[in-house]
């Protein structure tokens, strides 16, 4: 039985990450920040499971790290999914996302070679926001970015992910760690934090089907991102430390949306129509069922530097991890809407 340890267990990617661990017979170690209430919704069902332990730690610190690591120095392998991963937040706290999502990759990897752990296999968690507008033109003047596109990184967050990025390429060729990193695009599903544009569209437009709530507010409506499906990246993950020669891949779809068709592919779900009113700011989206306005535009979630499109090729993950997206965008959708609208179903039957 092989032994995993998954940093940032938490979070959506570590729940998803040690349901495939687990169905493939691991013994896995999950590895949360202290809490003093329950930040465990999201793995309670592995809670019970004999091949689970969870721990906690703090990630900031490399004397919490190392003492996780010295306990379970015989490990296979050690997934770092740990992050203050919510671009918006980090311009508001720049310090603790450098700390969490910088520094807390740089503490595992030390602490792997105090501990001579140099025969387990590491995984970093990189970002595609690490591109920032910084993108290659490949094939009918379309822009994508892989492995090879340079960073320009526009927020605290994907500053912190690039060093994290570095580090990680640094002690591979340093000392000869398996260390590879997946620059994974966006990813989501029913298990996304409410925070995000994504899930917060879902849980709106459910919410506002069962008139719970009037109005989604967003920011940039014409933002372009790939999203996939979280499950499948996080098989991606494991494909990465299964290879014998350690690298960095992008795991995307090759596919972008905006904002926008996020919305009304949401909407469309549920039997909607978007009707779109007004430029700028001042863009309405309408039902055109009712005439009600449910989608404006709200200048808070603008963010301080904006990056407009994201769009990966993934070409390197097909060739040598045998790693495709199965799930399309509007299947994406519809998983996300179908179980935040039974959700809100069954809060309404209840009352």
């Amino acid at each position: 039985m092989d032994t995993a340890i998954i940093f940032g267990i938490t979070g959506q990617d570590g729940s998803h990450l040690v349901d495939l661990l687990l169905k493939k017979n691991y013994s896995v170690i999950g590895v949360s920040r202290y809490s003093s209430t329950d930040n465990t919704g999201r793995i309670k069902h592995v809670l019970s499971n004999e091949n689970f332990k969870l721990v906690q730690g703090d990630i900031t610190d490399v004397f919490s790290v190392s003492g996780i690591l010295k306990e379970y120095v015989h490990v296979d392998e050690i997934y770092n999914l740990a992050a203050q991963s919510h671009v918006g937040v980090s311009f508001k706290q720049p310090g603790l996302t450098w700390d969490i999502t910088g520094k807390g990759c740089l503490n595992i990897l030390q602490s792997i070679v105090d501990l001579d752990m140099l025969g387990c296999r590491f995984y970093q968690a990189s970002s595609s926001e690490m591109f920032g507008d910084s993108s290659d033109i490949y094939e009918n003047g379309q822009r994508y970015q892989n492995e090879n596109t340079k960073f320009l990184p526009q927020s605290p967050y994907a500053i912190a992910k690039c060093a994290a990025h570095y580090a990680t390429r640094l002690f591979r060729e340093a000392y000869g760690l398996h260390a590879s990193a997946g620059i994974l695009f966006n990813h989501e599903g029913p298990r996304r934090g409410e925070n995000f544009v994504t899930r917060k569209i879902t849980v709106a437009v459910s919410k506002i089907m069962f008139g719970v709530q009037d109005l989604l507010s967003v920011g940039n409506l014409d933002a372009k991102r790939d999203w996939g499906y979280a499950p499948e990246y996080c098989e991606g993950m494991w494909k990465m430390l299964q290879v014998e020669k350690p690298d960095d891949y992008v795991i995307a779809t090759g596919e972008t949306h905006t904002v926008r068709e996020f919305i009304e592919e949401s909407f469309d779900v549920l039997g909607e129509e978007i009707i779109w009113e007004g430029e700028g700011i001042d863009e309405k989206g309408i039902l055109k069922s009712s005439g009600q306005m449910v989608v404006n535009i709200n200048p808070r979630y603008f963010r301080p530097t904006e990056v407009e499109l994201l769009i990966g090729d993934a070409s390197k993950a097909k060739t040598n991890l045998g790693w495709t997206p199965k799930v399309t965008f509007k299947e994406l959708v519809k998983i996300m809407v179908t179980a935040d609208y039974n959700k809100q179903k069954e809060r309404h039957e209840k009352k």
